[in-house]
């Protein structure tokens, strides 16, 4: 059986300061949103998986997420650990006319 996404509105954009993230919950998901300085969004699960930190308190810049607690470095579009094979899952994510913040979910069973 295959689970239907759907697209879940976080909020406008402005919530998030460029080069920062913000946690959401996000059809029943903790989940990071990213606002980057070029105006890009991303969205990336909420808690690392190395040590569980808050990924929203990271680094963000040149498309890269450095994870507060331990520096572990991740690409914001992909998931991928620069370092280790411990990746992140990574959500699509958009603007949508009103500048709002659109994330696609997997729909929970």
């Amino acid at each position: 059986m295959t689970t239907a996404a759907r697209d879940v509105i976080a909020g406008p954009v402005s919530a998030i300061p460029p080069d920062e993230g913000r946690t959401f919950v996000l059809g029943g998901l903790r989940i990071a949103i990213f606002h980057t300085r070029t105006g890009q969004v991303f969205a990336t699960q909420a808690d690392c998986p190395h040590k569980n930190g808050p990924l929203a308190d990271g680094l963000v810049g040149n498309g890269l997420l450095i994870c507060p607690l331990h520096s572990w470095k991740f690409e914001l579009a992909t998931g991928k650990a620069l370092y280790g094979e411990c990746g992140l899952t990574t959500y699509p994510a958009k603007l949508d006319e009103q500048q709002r913040v659109v994330v696609t979910v997997p729909a929970l069973d």
